[in-house]
């Protein structure tokens, strides 16, 4: 339901945490993906390729890509995204891992922009 007061855009939080049994794999599909972008200007290309070689979190983050997740969604249009990979260290039993819990990482002035339809 939309009213004057309730913005349309809507900002999507979404956190994963993958376990990679085979690092050879991500990195080949990457470089596969590179090698069909026929858009990526070559230097681009070289840069990635070697980012993707070095460091399965990079190749990993060259593969996922947010339009996908609302790609088939009717009625949305992705208006800006980012994201990032990094190794870590996980323990799904710490508390460190609490996906539904505040990690703190958002202040109370957006968590309150977000219950008033702002954020």
């Amino acid at each position: 339901m939309s009213t004057p007061e309730t913005s349309r855009f809507v900002r999507l939080r979404v956190e994963l945490v993958l376990e990679i049994h085979d690092e050879d794999a991500v990195t080949k599909r990457a470089l596969q993906r590179l090698a069909g972008d026929t858009d990526l200007p070559d230097e681009e290309r070289t840069q990635a390729e070697a980012a993707v070689t070095e460091d399965t979190a990079e190749a990993l983050a060259y593969l996922v890509d947010p339009f996908d997740l609302v790609n088939d969604v009717p009625g949305v249009e992705l208006q800006q995204a980012s994201w990032s990979s990094e190794r870590i260290d996980y323990d799904p039993d710490s508390p460190d891992w609490d996906l539904d819990g505040d990690d703190g990482e958002y202040g109370d002035e957006d968590d309150a922009d977000d219950r008033d339809g702002i954020g």
